[in-house]
């Protein structure tokens, strides 16, 4: 039975997904020929606007596969940028009815949801040397450390060091009931250094760091001084060294920009007097930082991030701020003449609007290839923030963002086989997204905010199990072989759907772990499973050996429990690749006849042709077969 309308489907909606200003959208509708349908609109608007009224053309009954139904078609260009909003009305004998969204993409004559249309700035680009890549996420503390490098370091008296690069990290309240974060491994940028063979073998060509700049905790997102190299990372020649490095061997090193807020220890607020008795904000009614924060009853009640008093809110437009960070020589430009290729922005949706506009000026002013990504964990096309509907994607702020939807979408799968959170999610995201913030948007399956991905496709569920729990639990032996399993099939989605894979460190290795700090152990250097780590590489490879994955469109063949079948295409080269994944522990079966389609040849890349045109995988397998076309 043919459906009315599916904003998935190009037939309904052409062009698919967000779309240019004034770019012309054909949309369709098939009414069921016995609704006599008489007439049929599509109502647009934008939040906070008056709707829009587009009549469409009645182009008569149409007939397929014996089912007759009434097609209306029309052609709406739409004049401005931002979020748009859309639903039909068809007119029949019997009045009115409205058609709005039901699911993830079907108009049905049912109470629903509106459709969403993302339209962008004309023009709008975004790197193109990411495309295609694999980024690398690291927690600089924790990957690797250069005995050379640390031997030149006196560890400060407030940082305890392991003497066990493989200790779980510290997680009990000290004395006072506080937890400081004060425990290191010493992870260093010349250890980074070293291992870049490493990740050049996974196929890594975008480093994405956690913060390294001064600062006295070991997460480092309590920024001390955004001039300096926090001391046990090394130094300012070590890290253009390393970006010398990295880009020698085709590697670039985005860095993780803090700015909605500065930690109370730093040379800013120095509410400990760690830089002198009569500076800094907190220290110094008359200091030229004082203006950045907002304080309530001077010095002691201030504003803090989510509370946390070690965590002054700093005010990001005022004109001191902005020009420390965003001005011409500023702490952004600064770090990228010094070999950054980019910023990752922290708690993106606390950074307001002004700022981002500000930050992206001088950001791109240092070339349109370095990029910015955003930390939201919500779809970024229609998020809100503080009652402002943000404008992220639209042009001029964000390239992109943090893909959490995917990494839900892929891990629900990979665990429980939720095939309609998978095609619905992902196409969703894709569907309000520009295509060139698609084409780029960081794909990951762990973060350091969140548990180790292996512990959470085959572990107990953490819930509300404290730190003492969290701790005391890790994977058994079975439970290890059977994550590794589902790991892989994980991998596989987040290496070939849109956008760029983002291996948080030690993933490939196996490591596991809760949530912070347990998530955040170091690399286990000697102790990686080495069969997950060739796997990543393979991935790492397959990816590498096609253009279509940097731009290629995307749609799903098949999907169900058990296996999934998509294909990604571009047409302007005119190359494709059909993936195909068993997530159950039964061999599984594809015809290549159903799957591949017409083209003029193709090439099995894993397993090779098989018998009577199928591919046969074994469990918790995949393979891609590339086409051209």
């Amino acid at each position: 039975m043919r459906t009315i309308f599916n904003c998935f489907d190009t037939y309904y909606k052409s062009p698919f997904g967000a779309v240019e200003r004034l770019t012309p959208i054909t949309f369709r509708l098939n009414i069921p020929h016995y609704v006599n349908a008489v007439e049929s609109s599509i109502i647009m608007f934008r939040p906070g606007y008056k709707e829009k009224v587009k009549m469409l053309e009645n182009k008569g009954v149409q007939e397929e596969n014996g089912e007759k139904f009434t097609l209306f078609e029309g052609v709406y260009t739409p004049e401005h940028t931002g979020l748009h909003h859309y639903y039909f009305a068809v007119t029949d004998n019997g009045g009115r009815k409205y058609l709005k969204r039901v699911g993830a993409s079907e108009a049905r004559p049912n109470e629903g949801e509106l459709f969403q249309l993302t339209v962008y700035d004309e023009g709008m680009t975004t790197p193109d040397w990411i495309k295609g890549g694999i980024m690398y996420q690291i927690f600089p503390d924790r990957f690797a450390k250069s005995v050379s490098a640390a031997d030149d370091i006196m560890t400060p008296v407030d940082r305890q060091m392991h003497a066990n690069w493989n200790d779980i990290p510290s997680w009990q309240p000290n004395e006072k009931g506080m937890i400081t974060n004060s425990d290191y491994y010493g992870g260093n940028l010349r250890g980074i250094e070293e291992k870049l063979p490493y990740l050049k073998s996974l196929g890594v060509t975008c480093i994405y760091l956690n913060p390294i700049f001064e600062a006295h905790e070991n997460h480092r997102y309590n920024t001390a001084n955004y001039e300096r190299i926090d001391i046990l990372l090394g130094k300012e020649e070590d890290f253009r060294h390393l970006c010398k490095a990295a880009d020698e061997i085709g590697i670039k090193i985005i860095l993780d920009g803090v700015f909605s807020h500065t930690g109370a220890d730093s040379i800013y607020f120095n509410k400990f007097g760690r830089y002198g008795e009569n500076t800094g904000a907190f220290r110094d009614p008359e200091s030229p930082y004082r203006s950045w924060y907002s304080f309530i009853n001077y010095p002691h009640e201030y504003e803090s991030w989510w509370g946390i008093t070690t965590l002054p809110n700093v005010n990001e437009n005022n004109p001191e701020y902005t020009n420390y960070i965003c001005g011409e020589g500023g702490i952004l430009q600064r770090w990228i003449d010094a070999g950054a290729a980019g910023w990752r922005l922290d708690v993106a949706d606390e950074l307001p609007d002004e700022f981002l506009d500000n930050l992206r000026i001088a950001v791109k002013a240092k070339g349109e290839d370095k990029i910015i990504y955003g930390e939201v964990w919500e779809d970024a096309s229609n998020k809100e923030s503080y009652g402002v509907r943000r404008r992220y994607l639209i042009g001029g702020q964000l390239d992109s963002v943090m893909n959490y939807p995917f990494k839900e979408c892929i891990l629900n799968y990979a665990k429980y086989g939720d095939y309609r959170q998978l095609v619905d999610g992902v196409m969703t995201i894709i569907e309000h997204y520009p295509k060139p913030s698609v084409d780029v948007l960081m794909n990951f399956l762990s973060t350091h905010d969140t548990e180790r991905a292996i512990t959470r496709l085959a572990g107990q569920e953490v819930g509300w199990n404290d730190r003492k729990w969290q701790s005391e639990n890790s994977l058994s032996p079975q439970e290890y072989a059977y994550g590794v399993a589902l790991m892989k099939c994980a991998m596989v989605l987040q290496f070939f759907l849109p956008g760029v894979p983002c291996i948080y460190y030690a993933d490939e290795a196996g490591q596991e772990g809760y949530k912070d700090p347990f998530n955040r152990r170091t690399y286990p250097w000697g102790n990686e499973d080495g069969s997950l780590v060739s796997f990543v590489a393979e991935l790492g490879r397959l990816r590498r050996s096609s253009e279509v994955f940097a731009k290629g469109t995307m749609r799903f063949i098949s999907a169900d429990e058990q296996s999934c079948v998509f294909r990604r295409e571009d047409s302007e080269k005119g190359i494709a690749a059909v993936i195909y994944l068993n997530r159950s522990p039964k061999a599984k079966k594809f015809s290549l006849q159903d799957t591949v389609g017409d083209c003029l040849s193709f090439e099995v890349m894993r397993h090779g042709h098989r018998d009577k045109g199928q591919i046969q995988l074994s469990p918790f397998d995949y393979e891609i077969v590339f086409l051209k076309l």
